[in-house]
């Protein structure tokens, strides 16, 4: 029978997560459970995906602004620290902004890219920097010189002034701030040589102009917290980076040792159905929002943990490019045909045609973890489990 129905995508709801509870028991009791319920069939080369934030939640990797603190403190001690390239968001800066600025003896330089961080949200609009003169490669601005300039700014789904949020954050602390814009890290090494990057992307480059300009002391978010304080929370890859806001005073780190998480799930589900189905942990997806300009992947990685056959680039070809140039003169079941000979003949030369034709191939993991981001959302979906079918199937399948 003709298979009508390509690539489906389910979100799975599951229980509430605690800390402690056997996340693998419990992905794998979700997914049996909606088979079920449901009505489809497991299947080899089958996906299941997992949100970050519930393997988290089942480790219990948090940590508190007085933990950011004490590691903080003791890496800077009494110096004068350069906080720069935060993204601005609640969600994702402030309670490290809150153990730093708490961490802090005496003052922060607080260094801000603009006209938008790294991920996208807007200070200020690109083109109100054309009608000032003003170039972001080249000028460093005050906090004095931004505001004569452009006033103030919220940010357009926000609401925030981020520049004086940020300075009010710090202030709680008794700590002096202040405030200085440039989109060059050795800009911050004529107030202070030590610096804290807070990037997420472009890190180990700041770090390496930092280090050829003579900074004296430098660490990333991902220092911070890379292993557990006073029995905190920790990620040894990646600290600070893919945390979140878990309360007014503490935040939820992106899992650890994640590997065997995945591996577990793969084997649990083989030993229950016999197929083998593909496993990965996601955070945010890589995608870019168009209206507000915010790319959304404000985690370090999309996936920090898959199973083997996520691994690569996807192989296939572009249909639309064969049916347009090797068959045009063809239609109907004539050109389904052609197609179908095409990719069965290719085999493992499949890759080679795709970029022939100008396809740039992404990693697996990306691709799945952003739908599988686009499908859970962000708000009470409910959903923090994909189940993915006929992601790698073919036009010929």
């Amino acid at each position: 029978m003709e298979r009508l129905v390509g690539t489906v995508v389910r979100g799975l709801r599951g229980p509430i997560i605690n800390q402690g509870d056997c996340i693998e028991q419990i992905v794998v009791d979700s997914v049996l459970k909606a088979s079920e319920a449901e009505g489809f069939q497991i299947r080899d080369k089958d996906i299941v995906t997992v949100t970050e934030s519930i393997v988290a939640r089942a480790q219990g990797n948090y940590a508190t602004v007085d933990h950011i603190a004490a590691d903080v403190r003791s890496k800077f001690g009494d110096d004068t620290i350069g906080v720069i390239f935060p993204i601005l968001s609640r969600n994702r800066f402030a309670n490290c902004l809150h153990g730093i600025a708490k961490g802090a003896k005496k003052k922060i330089v607080l260094m801000l890219s603009y006209p938008s961080d790294e991920v996208g949200n807007h200070l200020i609009d690109i083109d109100r920097l054309d009608e000032k003169g003003i170039n972001p490669w080249t000028d460093v601005l005050t906090e004095q010189e931004f505001r004569e300039n452009f006033g103030e700014n919220k940010h357009p789904f926000t609401g925030v002034d981020y520049i004086e949020y940020y300075k009010s954050i710090i202030a709680e602390h008794g700590v002096e701030c202040e405030v200085i814009f440039s989109n060059h890290a050795q800009t911050i090494l004529d107030y202070t040589g030590s610096v804290l990057t807070c990037d997420i992307h472009t890190r180990f480059r700041t770090k390496r102009i930092l280090k050829k300009h003579g900074a004296k002391k430098i660490y990333n978010l991902d220092d911070i917290l890379s292993e557990s304080i006073d029995g905190s929370g920790y990620n040894p890859d990646y600290g600070l980076l893919g945390s979140n806001k878990a309360t007014e005073d503490s935040v939820k780190l992106f899992p650890h040792n994640a590997q065997p998480i995945v591996d577990k799930i793969q084997q649990m589900l083989k030993e229950k159905t016999g197929k083998t189905v593909e496993v990965m942990i996601y955070g945010d997806g890589a995608f870019k929002d168009p209206a507000g300009k915010i790319w959304e992947l404000a985690d370090p990685v999309v996936s920090p943990a898959y199973t083997a056959g996520l691994a690569g680039t996807p192989n296939e070809v572009k249909l639309k490019y064969l049916a347009d140039n090797n068959f045009a003169d063809l239609q109907g079941e004539e050109l389904k045909a052609a197609i179908t000979d095409y990719i069965n003949n290719k085999g493992e030369n499949l890759v080679g045609a795709m970029e022939a034709q100008g396809t740039t191939p992404r990693k697996l993991t990306d691709l799945i973890g952003s739908l599988s981001d686009l499908t859970s959302g962000s708000g009470d979906k409910g959903t923090p489990i994909i189940y993915i079918q006929g992601y790698f199937d073919n036009y010929t399948d």
